[in-house]
């Protein structure tokens, strides 16, 4: 039985209309867009909200990884609000569960190959350090990262070097911290760094921090400048007493399953708005980082800032800190303290 004729007549056009549309594929080089391939997606978790530094380098890097991959990824950011703790963040990286994040302050307890950096006045100055974390350190801490937990270090950043906060008295010289409670990050090296000097770690995540300081649980803690005002510490604090303690190296990491699964271009895309991303947070951390723009942040909010006695908190942790850590890290210490920018 033959077809009816409207039947053929309409089957003819659209095949004509299915060739043409063919033919503009071909001359285009583009498929149509339900054929198109949906944009990789990718998620940035991440403790601290913009205005907080890291968290305007990244979410800037969200943006641009968007636009420059020319929408084949879509970077995410997501500050404070995704998950709200550094070690929840770090799991669901290893698992999968999100693409990318930062333990922030917490990177030595996340990645203890990391601890020797924080061991107090060890590293120098600014200069060092990004010497260091941008070159064979750096590359030899990033292999035992993606060894041990199967992430790709994406760039090394800081928060800078830490000075206290507090709301009863001013931390001028090591004396000043007896009896004080003092909060600090999870990892063992901050609390040994506060007992050394004379105080009273009370280690506590930072979700946990202004409650537990308006209840006077703690009696202050420690943060860069960048992070006081970006945090509002002072809204429970008094005092930033500037003693360069810890340098607080950290680093944003992705799990290297969906590293892998990326193009050499993407990655390369990735990696370098990562480098990038790092200049913006090292430029606003440091730029803030002394005694006159610490005053010019802070003392219109309320806190008053003191400079310490460094030399002083610096001979105590050479005494009762650095011997223990010595022996810990072996030739990485020796890499840290005879390195010269």
């Amino acid at each position: 039985m033959s077809a009816p004729r409207s039947r053929v007549s309409l089957n003819r056009r659209t095949l004509l209309r299915a060739g043409a549309g063919i033919a503009g594929i071909l001359a285009t080089g583009r498929a149509p867009a339900f054929a198109q391939t949906q944009p990789k997606k990718l998620v940035f978790a991440h403790i601290n909200a913009v205005p907080e530094s890291a968290a305007v380098a990244f979410d800037w890097m969200a943006k641009e990884l968007t636009a420059q991959s020319n929408d084949a990824i879509e970077m995410q950011f997501f500050g404070k609000t995704l998950i709200p703790q550094e070690l929840e963040i770090m799991n669901a990286v290893k698992s999968g569960s999100i693409a990318m994040g930062s333990p922030a302050g917490a990177a030595a307890t996340v990645f203890p190959e990391m601890g020797a950096l924080l061991v107090p006045y060890l590293v120098k100055d600014y200069a060092s350090a990004y010497a260091m974390l941008n070159g064979q350190i750096g590359n030899n801490i990033s292999k035992q990262i993606e060894d041990n937990y199967k992430l790709k270090v994406l760039c090394y950043f800081d928060y800078g070097f830490r000075h206290f906060w507090t709301s009863k008295k001013p931390i001028i010289e090591p004396k000043d911290l007896r009896g004080a409670k003092i909060r600090v990050q999870q990892a063992k090296i901050f609390g040994d760094t506060i007992n050394g000097l004379g105080g009273s770690a009370v280690p506590m995540a930072w979700g946990e921090v202004i409650t537990a300081a308006k209840q006077g649980v703690i009696d202050g803690g420690d943060l860069p400048v960048v992070n006081m005002k970006a945090l509002k510490i002072y809204e429970v604090s008094k005092y930033a007493s500037l003693t360069y303690h810890n340098y607080g190296p950290t680093n944003a990491v992705m799990n290297l399953e969906i590293w892998n699964g990326l193009t050499p271009g993407q990655q390369k895309l990735v990696m370098d708005l990562s480098r990038a991303a790092q200049e913006k947070i090292r430029q606003a951390t440091e730029s803030v980082d002394n005694f006159a723009k610490a005053k010019e942040e802070l003392e219109p909010l309320g806190m008053t800032v003191v400079e310490a006695r460094v030399d002083e908190f610096r001979k105590v942790a050479q005494a009762k800190i650095w011997p223990a850590y010595k022996s810990q890290y072996g030739a990485l210490w020796d890499d840290i303290e005879g390195f010269k920018a």
